[in-house]
């Protein structure tokens, strides 16, 4: 579960303490308690490989005009605290096949769908994100066999997700070179 529920699903605030190195592995996540640092197994002084380096956040093609306000201003705060962290931010829209026709009978025709571009948009303007890092790949879910094109999508996501994320790692040792 992500952040659609209270019942079951995460707390925006242990997003940002794992965001900032502060959970220690194994930590199991609960809704309605996030781990503060009075608790003994909090992560006082993180090391940055306790620090996470990039948040991806996963939206569905077909749902993200759906999506509660709730559901967006938590998205937004996780968000904003990554900013101030720094961290580079991505979001991978799944599902295209659900949102267009021309993507369900044709996955090369990505790019091309002006119904995609709309959903990019939509997840543009209500999460903050720039278009270059709104990331369409096709599900695997009914598919019997591997597919190239929907394999080109998600290796191009992971690429750029990497590249984002070694950014980060490069831009963080040029500051510390600096000091």
């Amino acid at each position: 579960m992500g952040l659609e529920t209270q019942k079951n699903g995460l707390h925006p605030d242990d997003i940002i303490n794992a965001l900032k190195g502060h959970l220690p592995e194994g930590y199991e996540f609960n809704p309605f308690h996030p781990l503060s640092d009075q608790k003994k197994e909090f992560i006082q002084n993180p090391s940055l490989s306790d620090k996470t380096h990039i948040l991806v956040s996963i939206v569905s093609a077909d749902k993200i005009s759906r999506m509660s306000v709730d559901v967006i201003d938590k998205m937004k705060n996780v968000r904003a605290a990554a900013s101030r962290l720094k961290i580079p931010q991505v979001l991978v829209m799944t599902m295209p096949d659900k949102a267009c026709e021309l993507v369900n009978k044709d996955v090369k025709r990505i790019y091309y769908s002006k119904a995609i571009k709309e959903k990019m948009q939509i997840c543009s303007n209500e999460l903050g994100l720039p278009m270059n890092c709104i990331l369409p790949v096709k599900n695997y879910h009914e598919e019997g066999m591997l597919d190239n094109d929907m394999d080109i999508l998600i290796l191009n996501a992971m690429t750029q997700i990497m590249n984002f994320a070694n950014d980060y790692l490069w831009n963080l040792q040029q500051h510390a070179i600096q000091k």
